[in-house]
């Protein structure tokens, strides 16, 4: 069984105070999704794009279709800690995570966060930035509050530094808005918007062929923080995983549950490759993700997908 589907969107938005302050900007964004099924897997591709003409449909069904395939008649394995290559909307999910709960203004002014600015935090290969202006991905130059958004570096080659504010969490902290309040209520006092994870050399089948032994994995879903302070996440594996030994992909593994401090996932030492194979992830024209793959050197499975 096949399906899929095309959506695309756009945003025009004006900005204008009393103070004489006027802006306008606009976004697009395109998106395709297409899944193949066969008896006992599932098969996923996904594409994002700001132009509908750089969707690529036929890529996308060949790929859910050869997943689907790849993961049919998958067998038992026992939790543990393995090494991971963790395709692209994995790292999305983590890099979501992070942003929201690790980076957000009012979670640092509250003691909530586990950033520390100026610390090496994170591994030297991860730089985290928000660019509007990077042509690969799209957004609006100011946010509701008609800021300008800016290019900060979240994270610089593993060294925490930038927190995204709004105006609000901005004053508390004695310093600037980065640009990223929200329209309407909002609990996390600066939210993210066209982020990037800077892609490295590595090319995802050579961090396949390097791992002894390991798991390659699709997707994440039905994740959630268990401690907001640490990111530790539990969740499951979904639309494909693969036990990997000597460099080979030996055979697919049923969905797995894990938990694991997302930040210490990423933490030193524990990144041993990224892909260099970026992928934009869209929730629409005014908020958007671009991340590789990631090899990491320990992930923690701790049961079934029914526990």
């Amino acid at each position: 069984m096949t399906a899929g589907a095309v959506s695309t969107a756009a945003i025009h938005a004006a900005f204008a105070n009393s103070a004489g302050q006027a802006i306008t900007g606009r976004g697009t964004s395109a998106d395709i999704d297409g899944i193949a099924r066969t008896a006992t897997s599932d098969g996923v591709a996904r594409q994002s794009a700001v132009r509908v003409g750089d969707l690529d449909a036929d890529a996308a069904g060949r790929r859910a279709a050869q997943k689907a395939r790849d993961g049919a008649e998958p067998g038992d394995l026992e939790p543990g800690r393995y090494q991971v290559v963790l395709e692209p909307s994995c790292v999305a999910d983590i890099v979501d995570f992070v942003l929201v709960h690790g980076f957000g203004g009012r979670a640092v002014n509250e003691g909530r966060s586990f950033v520390r600015p100026g610390e090496a935090q994170l591994d030297a290969s991860i730089t985290l930035r928000q660019d509007v202006a990077d042509a690969r991905i799209a957004g609006l130059a100011f946010d509701a509050e008609g800021t300008p958004r800016r290019a900060v570096d979240l994270v610089r080659d593993g060294v925490t530094g930038a927190i995204l504010h709004d105006r609000r969490t901005a004053r508390r902290a004695a310093t600037e808005s980065t640009g990223n309040a929200a329209l309407g209520p909002n609990p996390y006092g600066g939210v993210p918007a066209s982020l990037i994870l800077e892609p490295g050399a590595a090319d995802p089948a050579s961090m396949v062929a390097s791992m002894e032994r390991g798991l390659l994995v699709t997707d994440f879903w039905y994740t959630r923080v268990l401690d907001p302070k640490t990111l530790v996440i539990t969740g499951l594996t979904r639309n494909g995983v693969w036990l990997v030994e000597d460099g080979k992909v030996v055979r697919p593994v049923r969905n797995l549950r894990f938990t694991q401090g997302y930040a210490q996932a990423l933490g030193p030492g524990n990144v041993k490759a990224v892909g260099n194979d970026p992928t934009l992830f869209s929730h629409g024209p005014d908020d958007q993700l671009l991340v590789p793959s990631l090899h990491l050197a320990s992930w923690a499975f701790t049961g079934g997908a029914k526990g």
